[in-house]
């Protein structure tokens, strides 16, 4: 059945085969097998690809409930060895992979040294729908984002971290020692900002557009680094949240926001509602500890200089 939802999704074989890592052969073989126990003709083949039949529309509507349902019962039988065993697949998106999700790691692993855990780094309109067909017990998300609210819907999600933003400028801008910046004082500057494939792009453009300007973007980039050396380099002024600081350069300087201009994003851990296994839930306590107690050290530094 998953066969199935690749072939459906990719619209052939061949693609079908690469995403999975099979043969082509190998996607041939189950889709005949899964014929033989359906009963019927499920994907017809042309010249100008594969076509569903009813059948196969029909079965690749319940793939992602059945998959879901597997994965709920693996989760139970896991549950029978309490902590003791069991699996935790988890997802993050990068900035949160490099600063919190390290020690949370390790965290885990020296508490509960015999549950199987692993990491996949993936943006939320990625790892979600993966959670939502079972193949994830755990996605950290955030909000707001471009893919916020509506996303989330039928997920169990609780806050982990806020992740407030902050002003970065190039050590020897004018504005550099200013106290108390605004984003109004940097309107007419050029902005460093992420791709429209970054959720957080539409939080920078709606902080500015609500201080009062629409930011002249001169460079983009979706890596936190990137854009740190973008800055010091003198070539735009950009905001970059707390979690984005896996390090800080000397060559720039570091504000917060105040008052209205104050922006942030939470951090979530998504489930999938209802049972929850042990090991899940051991995962998510440790997530709470660890984002509670987070606060960048080199921002932290970088402000008190």
């Amino acid at each position: 059945m998953r066969v199935l939802r690749e072939v459906a999704t990719r619209g052939s074989f061949s693609a079908a085969a690469e995403a999975l890592s099979y043969t082509q052969s190998a996607v041939s073989q189950q889709i005949a097998a899964l014929e033989r126990e359906a009963g019927a003709k499920l994907v017809e083949r042309s010249a100008r690809g594969i076509r569903l039949t009813d059948a196969g529309e029909a079965l690749v509507r319940h793939t992602e409930a059945v998959l879901a349902n597997l994965a709920e019962a693996e989760a139970e039988l896991e549950a029978l060895a309490g902590v003791r065993g069991g699996r935790v697949r988890l997802a993050s998106f990068p900035s949160a992979g490099s600063a919190i999700v390290p020690q949370a790691i390790a965290n885990f692993r020296a508490r509960h040294p015999a549950v199987e855990l692993s990491l996949i780094e993936a943006e939320p309109q990625e790892s979600l729908p993966r959670l939502r067909a079972g193949e994830l017990e755990i996605a950290l998300t955030y909000t707001p984002s471009l893919y916020n609210d509506e996303s989330l819907a039928g997920f169990d999600t609780e806050d982990i971290l806020d992740d407030p933003f902050y002003l970065v400028l190039p050590a020897g801008h004018p504005l550099a020692s200013k106290p108390k910046l605004r984003l109004k004082d940097l309107a007419t500057e050029p902005w460093v900002t992420g791709t429209d494939n970054c959720p957080c792009t539409g939080q920078v453009q709606w902080a500015c557009t609500a201080a009062g300007f629409d930011p002249h973007v001169a460079f983009e980039s979706d890596d936190f680094a990137t854009v740190q050396g973008l800055v010091a380099a003198g070539v735009g002024v950009a905001l970059i949240p707390d979690l984005g600081f896996a390090t800080v350069r000397d060559d720039i300087v570091i504000h917060e926001l105040y008052g209205t201009d104050r922006l942030s994003r939470t951090v979530q851990a998504a489930t999938l509602p209802g049972y929850r296994s042990p090991a899940a839930e051991a995962m998510l306590q440790v997530l709470r500890e660890t984002g509670a107690g987070y606060r960048s050290a080199r921002v932290e530094l970088a402000l008190a200089s």
